[in-house]
């Protein structure tokens, strides 16, 4: 089977629990590093799925990658090459597919419950998991549903949580998270924390961290089903 590509846009958001999933299912995968200058690929048939990973930038800012990594994700999708997009690569997903990122009413920074849609789509890629759930956040822009998509996730403060198309799926918020991706994300961010203490979604990095291990056990379990589903789709 082709390898999966994993666009990474910024040093500390890298693949995460989603390459452990990978290797633990023997699924090849290639790192692109879009921060380290990596050019993004024309064909989307190169590779048996994509996944977009975060970063700190706007999927609206002027930078030389995003649109080809627009047109990137438009081919895959109408050749049902799944694509998966994390926070940023789910906003990603949304703008190359006809949708609208703006910023959001609040920002969300820390654990958070999500809850899944009522339709037959959300029950097949959250399959086994209760109707609410915990996720991981950090994101201060949010993501229209596209025209076509199913809108499958919601949450409290940020009703458009996730959509699926075909075999793809777009997330803003972040099932990859390992311990060690949380931790790291609370030393270099705690001044974006800082100066968001007044959003209700933000959480200081003492909260965050407390009961990491067995909050990101959690979040595995839940990474499991949606990793599951958007790897049976993917193409030889």
């Amino acid at each position: 089977m082709k390898p999966v590509a994993i666009f990474r846009h910024y040093p500390t958001e890298g693949p995460g629990y989603f390459a452990t999933y990978l290797e633990r299912h023997r699924i090849a995968w290639k790192l692109i590093r879009i921060d380290a200058g990596d050019p993004v690929p024309a064909d989307p048939t190169e590779f048996s799925g994509l996944a977009f990973m975060g970063g700190p930038m706007s999927v609206n800012d002027d930078l030389p990658w995003i649109p080809p990594a627009l047109d990137l994700i438009r081919a895959a999708v109408e050749r049902d090459i799944p694509v998966l997009g994390h926070c940023l690569g789910g906003q990603l997903m949304a703008k190359a597919l006809g949708g609208k990122v703006t910023r959001a009413p609040h920002k969300e920074i820390g654990w958070g419950e999500v809850t899944r849609a009522a339709n037959a789509t959300a029950e097949e890629w959250f399959w086994g998991l209760p109707q609410t759930f915990t996720s991981f956040h950090w994101h201060g822009e949010t993501f229209s549903i596209p025209d076509g998509a199913t809108h499958v996730l919601s949450s409290a403060l940020c009703p458009h949580q996730g959509f699926v198309v075909g075999n793809s799926i777009g997330l803003q918020c972040h099932v990859e998270m390992t311990e060690a991706l949380v931790r790291t994300w609370c030393e270099t961010g705690r001044g974006e924390i800082e100066a968001s203490r007044s959003s209700p979604g933000v959480q200081p990095p003492e909260v965050i961290q407390q009961d990491l291990e067995a909050r990101v056990r959690e979040l595995n379990r839940v990474a499991d089903a949606v990793y599951g589903r958007w790897t049976r789709g993917l193409q030889g």
